[in-house]
Formats: C-alpha cells, structure tokens, sequence
C-alpha cells in the first residue's frame, strides 16, 4: 500500500512508476481525488461533531422556556454529524480501494516488461558435453528419481512424485540452505500454507494474478504460492523491535500454484507444476536498511546456486514485469542445458514499506515514533532446482554426478540409472 503522504508529495514519481509498470498513471489522479474529499470530510464531521458537542452544552444551561426549540435543533445537527460521518466513511473505503489498486512505486528498475530485464552478471561455465544431453524428465525416470506418469494419474497435470533419491536430493538441497540460512542469522519457520484473505490481499498477491491462486470457497482460505505470505503474516498488527537489526525468518514449505494459462517448453516435467517444496528468506528491516538487505539476500542465492555447482546468470528485473508489491526485484536464472536457455531459479524483492502498510506491521524508531517496516524476500531453495541439477551434471552414460554440498544428505556422489 502506498504512502499516502509521500503520493501528495511527489505525484509525479508516482505517475512515472506506473508507466514503468505498464500500468494506468491516471490511477495517481484518482487516489489524489479521493485523498482530497477523504481529508475535507474528515474536517466537516470533525468541525460538526464540535459543533454539536458545543450545543449540548447549551441545552444543559438553557431554561425550560428555551429548551424546546434547542432541542429541535440539537436533533438537525444530530442528523448532520451522521451525513457527515456516513461521506467520511465512504471517502475512506474509495481511498483503501484505490490504494489497494496502485502498485508499489518501483525503485531503480528498468522499463519494459518480462523481456526487457538487465544483465547483470553472467557466473560459471556453460558445460558442453560429446553426446547428446538428455532432459531432467529422461534422466529422472531412468534415475528413479521422478515420476510424472503416475503424479498425473493420482492429481492431474502437472503433478509429479519424487521418488528414492530424487526424494533425498530435494530434502538434501532445502536442508543445506536451512542450514546456509541460519548460518547467516535467520530462524528457521514451517509456517501454514491456509491463510486467510486478508493475509493473501496485504502481501499484494490477490490482484492481477490472483486466477493463479487456490482458493478454499468453503473455508474462505487460500493456498499459499510461497511461504513468503504466511511470514509476511506473522507479525499483522505487531509494533516489532528492529533496535538489534532486521528479524530475519525462513520458512519450509509446500507451495501451490495454478499456473492458469501457462503453456510452452518450459512447462514440461517440473519447470512449472502445481505443488512444490521451496525454502524461502523473509525479511522485516527498517527502511533505509532496506536496500542493503536486499543484495544481501542475492549474495545468499547466489552462494547456494554456486554450491550446487551450476551456471547462471543474475538478472534486473523490468518494472513491467514486477510484482504489484516489488519496488525492485532481481533473478538468478540457471542453464538449461537442453533449452539452451536460462530458467528462473531463484528471486529477491525489496517490497519497501508496501506489505507492511497493508498489514499494519510498524517499529518505534529512535524517537520512540512507531514506523512501517520494510520487508524482503528471496528464494534459497526450490523443487524446479532439480531441473538444472540434473542436466548439467549429467554424464554420457545417464548417470549424474552429485553435487559435492549434496552428497552427504544424498550418500552418495553418483546416481545411476536403475533397472
């Protein structure tokens, strides 16, 4: 949600943002009209209450002569202060409505859309191999590691079974970064994956994208896609101390997604699926710490990626292609090797202040002066890492090879193909 204060102050960064965005400037205008007739109502029902507070004071010390026809009048100005009430009302909820409509104001990102990111580095090397590399789906099933044909059988499309080492090679993985993750300071959470609408709207997740949500009708609960909402959630309606640094939480858990309408290459195997398992960072801070705090979450996906050994390149995501409650937002995406591409692995996102004022989540500053936190998060671990795992360290016999920072959760430092 955005600062109300800081849109009269600089509209036009505002309006900028939104066009970064792709998304209707004239937004800005409306919420500045509506801002405009919320603060005059305020001033009418408080001026009016006064008003009416005065005259009952005169009713007290009026004679039985005059009290009547006070009295009268004391109920018309009764019947204002309701009007007027009622117009202040209605003023904020066209206020919280339009907020709810407006995106963060994107900070430092580039224009365009999902095409349009930048660059910033390239790491590691792109293996080339003296055969013809097979696909994480090919090497899954003759590993024994995956199971497609029997996941759509038992949920559908897109639904999959990790079996016998693929099963230890993803716990193996999410254990290494819970580990990497409390290493640098942050508590290990298994938060719920039900979560209430007003959990789900104050992460900025139930506007455009919300087709790509489960939703529960009967128990008015949603799914979560990432246990970024439920630890976003965590401290609703808290005042948090921040005197001793940023609290700092990741949580473990099952994700689940729609993926309504997405087609394509990548949505074969387990690129894209419905349910996954992810190891997510999740950072409350003040918000002049914010940006510090956000390359500090990239330094630690990256340290993870170069554990499991693969290439990848990080790239700045354009404004177009920001989430509504990103300001700024960076990805690591790996090679794939029988794509010829890189795919997403892992994201951070500098939310600013945004999901904090939709979730009413403040700190006392050094004044003693409560503020809205800032909040982050980046992913350390996901199931679609196995993708990447498994094509680049293949061999031309079908085995894989495990990456070292692995092979003590996996026991073993090959995986060959089963019979």
């Amino acid at each position: 949600m955005i600062d109300l204060k800081f849109l009269r102050e600089n509209p036009d960064v505002v309006r900028a943002s939104q066009v970064t965005r792709g998304e209707d400037p004239s937004l800005v205008d409306a919420l500045i009209a509506a801002d405009e007739r919320r603060r005059a109502a305020i001033v009418a029902a408080d001026e009016l209450r006064s008003e009416q507070k005065a005259f009952g004071k005169k009713i007290g010390k009026a004679s039985p002569e005059e009290r009547p026809a006070l009295l009268e009048g004391s109920n018309e100005l009764k019947a204002k202060v309701k009007e007027a009430e009622a117009e202040q009302v209605a003023a904020e909820e066209q206020v919280t409505e339009l907020q709810y409509k407006l995106s963060n104001v994107v900070e430092g990102a580039p224009a365009g859309g999902e095409d349009d990111f930048i660059v910033i580095e390239e790491v590691g090397e792109i293996p080339t191999f003296d055969f013809e590399p097979k696909d994480h789906v090919e090497l899954g099933e003759s590993l024994g590691l995956l199971d497609i044909k029997r996941g759509a059988k038992v949920g559908g499309a897109r639904f999959y079974y990790l079996t016998g080492d693929g099963a230890f090679l993803q716990l193996g993985m999410l254990m290494l970064a819970a580990q990497k993750a409390r290493e640098a300071g942050f508590q290990l959470m298994i938060p719920p994956v039900l979560v209430r609408p007003e959990i789900m709207a104050g992460t900025g997740f139930l506007g455009q994208h919300s087709d790509e949500i489960y939703y529960l009708p009967a128990d008015d609960l949603y799914l979560v896609g990432t246990s970024e909402v439920a630890l976003a959630g965590y401290h609703k309606d808290e005042i948090i101390d921040l005197k001793d640094g940023p609290l700092k939480y990741t949580g473990w858990s099952s994700c689940f997604r729609r993926e309504a309408g997405a087609s394509g290459k990548d949505t074969r195997g387990i690129l894209r699926v419905h349910q996954f398992d992810k190891l997510e960072m999740f950072v409350y801070c003040k918000p002049e710490e914010a940006e510090d705090m956000h390359q500090q979450l990239l330094n630690m996906e990256k340290s993870m990626l170069e554990a499991m050994e693969l290439p990848y390149r990080t790239i700045d995501i354009a404004g177009g292609d920001l989430g509504s409650s990103a300001a700024r937002k960076f990805d690591n995406e790996a090679w794939v090797p029988t794509q010829g591409t890189y795919r997403e692995l892992t994201s951070t996102s500098n939310c600013t202040t945004f999901q904090a004022r939709r979730l009413h989540t403040r700190y006392r500053d050094e004044n003693g002066k409560t503020q809205f936190a800032a909040t982050l998060n980046g992913t350390l671990a996901t199931t679609r890492w196995l993708v990447a795992i498994l094509e680049n360290h293949q061999q031309a016999d079908g085995s894989v090879v495990v990456p070292e920072a692995l092979r003590p959760f996996v026991g073993k430092d090959v995986l060959t193909p089963v019979k």
